[in-house]
């Protein structure tokens, strides 16, 4: 049994089952930075994560001249920085791997030297990132007292609201919040939810005396008849390969905008004429002007273009560039082809994509993604949330992950 142990390959294989727990601290540092936390039993974790460490303690002593277990002995404490941060409260999962941890910084197989210098660095990093976040925390996050006056889920279980009221110098507010409730990863004990997910969708100044919320289920016609009462200009915005699938072509979202004064005067156009101007609303002698050629299928190319756009449209000089072969870089790069005396581009050729949602037929609607029915939240007789506009505008993006500070007020 003791050859067994003092094998080399045994240990390198327990050092690699020995990583897992390295793994498992770095999802919870992804996990911190993205998810808020709620323990549903501290005991419960508590006790969990303090076996598992203690299992994977014992291992990684046993492998720690490894260098797999070298390497993770210096990855816990930096992983675990932003899990500090953010779960600060939790000390039931913080304890137990912070002190592995250190006791594996300490007892490794590495030089003195080596785990001086990490052990510096992993200490100033803390230092600097605790005073770093509690600068943020006390001098930018604004501080308001809050309280939940009602939370629930709308009647498919898709979303889940927060009525909540808050006091503030401004007499106060009431607003609610829609966030979906399909995003959550469950462990047992422990569920981790999407920071930034929560979107406000009404809000009333000052605080409501009485509040009414109710819920209903409508058809996807039903809303856009709705809609469509309101106001025939509603836009919905879509993107370039769904103008496509919806039987629009490119080219005729093409729009030039912001151009100078002069130049508008050159094209028989007048200062006053400054909202955007649709290229299929120009003759060939005004595209000319603005460097655009237009060819016998309606589409528009750009006519001495540079090096730098030839490469982006992957064409060979001589080749015709169109602007549906532009990337948003190659768009930037044509826009400042023709500069004033201030480096700034004389006008700017940029894509609507937008169509009118009375123009769109219900099969269309349902191509973009929008569901048969679906919720509709009304609060003080007023229509403030409506499950089609949050799937047309793709409120809930939840497979997105973006740093930003505003991680850091959840």
């Amino acid at each position: 049994m003791k050859a067994f142990f003092d094998n080399v390959w045994t240990k390198r294989i327990v050092s690699v089952i020995a990583a897992l727990y390295t793994v498992c601290v770095c999802f919870l540092c992804y996990y911190s930075i993205f998810y808020n936390i709620h323990v549903e039993s501290k005991g419960s974790v508590a006790l969990i994560v303090s076996a598992v460490s203690v299992i994977a303690l014992v291992l990684m002593l046993y492998t720690r001249k490894q260098i797999v277990t070298r390497i993770c002995s210096f990855i816990i404490l930096p992983a675990m920085l932003p899990v500090v941060l953010m779960y600060f409260d939790h000390k039931e999962i913080l304890i137990p791997v912070i002190a592995v941890g250190v006791v594996m910084l300490l007892l490794s197989g590495a030089g003195e030297g080596a785990k001086t210098a990490i052990g510096t660095i992993v200490l100033l990093l803390y230092i600097f990132g605790a005073l770093g976040y509690f600068l943020f925390t006390s001098f930018f996050v604004t501080t308001s007292k809050q309280e939940t006056y009602k939370s629930g889920e709308s009647p498919s279980g898709i979303y889940r609201y927060r009525i909540v009221n808050t006091d503030d110098s401004s007499n106060g507010s009431t607003a609610v919040y829609i966030e979906p409730n399909y995003a959550d990863v469950t462990y047992p004990f422990v569920t981790f939810t999407l920071k930034n997910m929560e979107r406000v969708v009404y809000m009333e100044r000052p605080k409501c005396e009485s509040i009414e919320l109710n819920w209903e289920t409508k058809t996807r016609q039903e809303i856009t008849d709705d809609l469509n009462a309101l106001s025939d200009d509603i836009a919905v915005h879509v993107t370039r390969s769904e103008i496509a699938a919806l039987g629009y072509k490119y080219d005729t979202t093409l729009e030039i905008s912001d151009v100078n004064v002069y130049d508008l005067l050159e094209i028989g156009m007048t200062a006053k004429d400054v909202d955007a101007i649709k290229l299929d609303d120009l003759t060939d002698e005004q595209l000319e002007h603005f460097c655009i050629g237009r060819d016998s299928s309606g589409r528009y190319y750009i006519l001495s273009p540079t090096n730098e756009i030839l490469v982006d449209a992957g064409k060979n000089i001589g080749e015709k560039v169109y602007f549906s072969d532009l990337s948003a870089d190659g768009f930037s790069l044509y826009n400042n082809m023709n500069v004033d005396v201030w480096g700034n581009p004389l006008w700017t050729v940029s894509s609507d994509t937008s169509v009118k949602l009375c123009d769109l037929s219900d099969a269309q609607l349902a191509q973009l993604g929008v569901s048969d029915s679906g919720d509709v939240m009304t609060f003080n007789g007023k229509v403030c949330f409506r499950y089609y506009v949050a799937e047309l505008e793709d409120y809930f993006d939840t497979e997105s992950r973006s740093l930003s500070v505003d991680l850091l007020n959840n």
